[in-house]
């Protein structure tokens, strides 16, 4: 079912072909929001959730894209532009999510998480940034994650780019708030993803469990987003947004 919450809005999701993203994706679509569809390799999931977004009743496009490339995303930005001459709403999804041994840990796989998690938020922001600041509803959401906060073992690449994610929220905030456009950070926690059938179940994962008894679903992600991009959110700003089920109570 479609509402009327965000209609007229555009909104660009990365990485948004499977789990957080296609549901953050299909929860803005469901609220009106015309959305971008972004992944780097996976076309397939993301005509799947252009597909499902056309089923429901809603506006959705494919581009495909590498946040990590700069010219890549401005030519997507570009594209955004000529076809719908706005956007609105940014999420920064777009995200590694393996575990190695700090001492076998490569320098090109410590790049690449910082690339993509950190990287591709800066590259996609910025060059995001005309579009934005010309709309009287501008979000930017970062996507962190719980262990940016906790730590984590085995995941020193992918915690780091996570907490890089907060430090870019509050500048941000700052910097982006004369121009009316709000950022914040959802940090979610002990989720109920699918992941490829050869990869192990993170380490953090199986040492913790939630205060709720059960496990997120991407879609109260989706929700969130949903609020912080409404009208009751524009209040809202330079914050980190925690669902973990209570697994982490810090601020």
């Amino acid at each position: 079912m479609i509402n009327q919450t965000l209609r007229g809005q555009v909104a660009l999701v990365t990485g948004a072909g499977r789990n957080i993203g296609r549901a953050i994706a299909m929860s803005l679509a469901q609220a009106g929001a015309t959305v971008v569809v972004n992944v780097r390799a996976s076309v397939a999931e993301a005509q799947a959730v252009v597909a499902d977004i056309h089923a429901a009743g809603g506006q959705a496009m494919m581009i495909t894209a590498d946040v990590t490339d700069r010219t890549q995303v401005d030519a997507m930005l570009a594209t955004i532009s000529k076809t719908y001459g706005r956007l609105d709403i940014l999420i920064n999804n777009a995200a590694v999510r393996d575990e190695s041994v700090f001492a076998e840990l490569s320098y090109a796989d410590w790049r690449f998480a910082l690339g993509v998690c950190l990287d591709g938020a800066f590259h996609c922001t910025q060059a995001a940034l005309s579009l934005l600041t010309a709309s009287s509803n501008a979000t930017v959401i970062n996507i962190g994650g719980l262990t940016a906060h906790t730590g984590a073992s085995h995941r020193v690449h992918v915690v780091t780019a996570k907490a890089g994610l907060v430090g870019m929220t509050r500048a941000l905030a700052h910097e982006l708030s004369p121009q009316g456009v709000t950022v914040n950070c959802i940090s979610p926690g002990m989720m109920d993803t699918a992941r490829a059938p050869t990869a192990a179940a993170p380490n953090h994962h199986a040492k913790h469990t939630t205060l709720v008894g059960r496990r997120g679903q991407p879609q109260e992600i989706g929700e969130a987003v949903l609020w912080l991009t409404g009208p009751g959110g524009r209040f809202v700003t330079g914050q980190v947004i925690h669902l973990n089920g209570g697994t982490y109570l810090g601020g």
